[in-house]
C-alpha cells in the first residue's frame, strides 16, 4: 500500500508542477511576445518619424544608410485603396503613430520578406505587410517581420534543476508514504503477533487521533479474547480437576464388579472418558500458552524426540541436518512433534524423520518430513483431519485410542510458530507430514 501512496503522491506532483510550468510558460511566452511586439512598434514609430520630417529627396539616402532591423520601406502609389480590415498588429502601429498617419494592412507576400537573421526560430507568421500615408501623402509600403516565438528555456541549469525537483519530491513523497503506512504496518505486525502470543504486551496509543482510536479499538479485542480464552481455559481446568475424583471412585468400584467382561469393558470406556479429557485440556492450553519461545536448535530436539520414540518400542528413524536454529516455545514444539510421530507409528506403522533447508520468497525455512507406512489420507479428509474430535472411522476408532486432537494440537503449535502443517499421500503408499518452519538467523 506505501508504494500506491508514494505513486500517487508522486504522480500528483509531477501533474501539478507540470501544469505550473506549462502555465508560467505560456504567460512568459506572452509577456515576451508581448514586449518584442512593443519593440517592433517603437522602431516603426522612430522610422516613420524621421521619414516624415525628411524632405522627399532624402528620403532614399536615408533609408539606404539607416539600419533596418527587420524592416522593409518601399514606395507605393498614392492611391492605394483600403484592401480589407486591419490586423491587430496593424491597429497597434496606428494608435502608436497617431491619426495623422494613415495605416491600412497589405497581403503578405513571402518572396518580399525581410531574411531572418541565421540563428532565429520558425516565425509564426512570415511577414506583416503595411501601408503608412506619410503627412504629404506618400504612401509607404513597410514590411516587418513578426516578433519570434521565444524558445522553452531548456538550458543545461533549468534540465540540472527539474531533475533534482524531481529527486527532492520522489524522497518528500517516500518519506510521506512511509510515514503514513508505518501504523498499518505495525498493527498489521501486532495481529500476527498476537496469533501467537495472546499475552504479548498491547500496542502504545500514540500517533494521530485516527492512529490512537484504531490502537485503542484493537487493544481492546486483544484484551477480550484473552479474557474469553482465559475463561475457557480455566473452565476446561476446572472441569478436568472436577472430574478426576469422581472418575476415580468410579475406577475404584468398578474393580471390585465380579463380572470380568463387564468390568474390562467399563473401565475401557472410563480410560477413554480421562484420555479426551486430559487431551481436551491439552487443546485448550495449545492454543492458549504461556511459554516463551528461544533460539532453539532443532536437530537436538529432534533427535530427543525421536530417541525417547525408540526407547518406548516405537519403529522411529531420524536423519538430521545440525546447525539450524528456529525461535521456539520448547515444549510446545516437542508436543506438537510427539503427537505427529505418534499418529505415523499409530496409523502407518513407523515413522522416518528428515529434515531440509529450503527458500520460501526468499526467506530460509526448516521442513521436517514424517513419513509413514500407511495407507494415508484420501484428499478431500486431508482438511477436515485438523479439525477438533474429527476421526476417520476406517482407522482411528476408539480401540486404536484416537481422540480426534493430536493433529488439532500440532496444527495449533506450527501457527504459534509461524509454521504451517502439511499432508501429502505419497506415490509409494503411506503419508507424508510436512512441518514448515522459519529459521532464526542469529547475527
Amino acid at each position: 500500500m506505501w508504494g500506491r501512496v508514494f505513486g500517487a503522491l508522486l504522480i500528483g506532483v509531477l501533474l501539478s508542477a507540470t501544469l505550473t510550468v506549462w502555465l508560467a510558460f505560456g504567460e512568459r511566452e506572452k509577456t515576451l511576445m508581448q514586449y518584442r511586439e512593443s519593440h517592433s512598434i517603437d522602431r516603426i514609430e522612430q522610422l516613420i518619424s524621421a521619414l516624415d520630417t525628411l524632405p522627399t529627396a532624402n528620403r532614399e539616402s536615408f533609408l539606404a544608410t539607416a539600419p533596418r532591423l527587420g524592416l522593409q520601406v518601399t514606395t507605393l502609389p498614392e492611391n492605394i485603396s483600403d484592401t480589407g480590415p486591419r490586423s491587430e498588429y496593424a491597429r497597434a502601429v496606428s494608435e502608436r503613430l497617431g491619426r495623422n498617419f494613415r495605416v491600412l494592412s497589405l497581403p503578405t507576400d513571402p518572396s518580399t520578406c525581410p531574411r531572418p537573421p541565421k540563428n532565429a526560430v520558425l516565425m509564426r507568421v512570415p511577414c506583416e505587410a503595411l501601408s503608412i500615408t506619410l503627412h504629404d501623402g506618400t504612401v509607404l509600403r513597410l514590411t516587418v517581420m513578426p516578433p519570434k516565438t521565444p524558445a522553452p528555456p531548456l538550458r543545461d541549469d533549468f534540465i540540472q534543476y527539474f531533475f533534482l525537483f524531481l529527486t527532492f519530491i520522489a524522497v518528500l513523497a517516500l518519506i510521506i508514504a512511509r510515514m503514513t503506512m508505518r501504523p498499518l504496518r505495525h498493527m498489521a505486525e501486532a495481529a500476527t503477533a498476537l496469533g501467537q502470543d495472546i499475552n504479548r504486551p498491547p500496542l502504545p496509543e500514540k500517533g494521530a487521533s485516527e492512529i490512537v482510536t484504531a490502537t485503542r479499538a484493537f487493544n481492546a479485542m486483544q484484551a477480550r479474547i484473552r479474557h474469553h480464552i482465559s475463561q475457557r481455559t480455566h473452565m476446561l481446568a476446572a472441569i478436568t480437576h472436577d472430574l478426576q475424583t469422581p472418575l476415580t471412585r468410579l475406577r475404584l468400584r468398578l474393580e471390585k464388579v465380579s463380572d470380568a467382561e463387564l468390568r474390562e469393558k467399563l473401565i475401557g470406556d472410563l480410560s477413554a472418558m480421562q484420555m479426551m479429557i486430559r487431551e481436551g485440556l491439552d487443546l485448550a492450553r495449545s492454543i492458549e500458552s504461556s511459554e516463551t519461545r528461544r533460539p532453539l536448535d532443532i536437530d537436538s530436539l529432534l533427535d530427543s524426540v525421536c530417541s525417547d520414540a525408540t526407547e518406548a518400542g516405537q519403529d522411529v528413524s531420524f536423519s538430521g541436518l545440525p546447525g539450524i536454529t528456529v525461535l521456539a516455545k520448547p515444549q510446545a514444539l516437542r508436543r506438537c512433534l510427539t503427537n505427529l510421530i505418534d499418529n505415523a507409528v499409530k496409523y502407518g506403522h513407523y515413522a522416518k524423520v528428515s529434515m531440509s533447508k529450503e527458500k520460501d520468497g526468499g526467506k530460509d525455512v526448516l521442513q521436517i518430513f514424517i513419513r509413514d507406512g500407511g495407507t494415508g489420507i484420501p484428499t478431500e479428509l486431508q482438511e477436515k483431519v485438523f479439525e477438533p474430535f474429527y476421526r476417520m472411522e476406517t482407522s482411528r476408532s476408539r480401540e486404536s485410542g484416537g481422540s480426534g486432537l493430536g493433529l488439532t494440537i500440532a496444527q495449533n503449535i506450527a501457527q504459534q510458530h509461524d509454521g504451517q502443517l502439511q499432508l501429502r499421500n505419497l506415490p509409494e503408499g503411506g503419508l507424508e507430514v510436512r512441518l514448515t518452519l522459519p529459521i532464526q538467523n542469529l547475527q
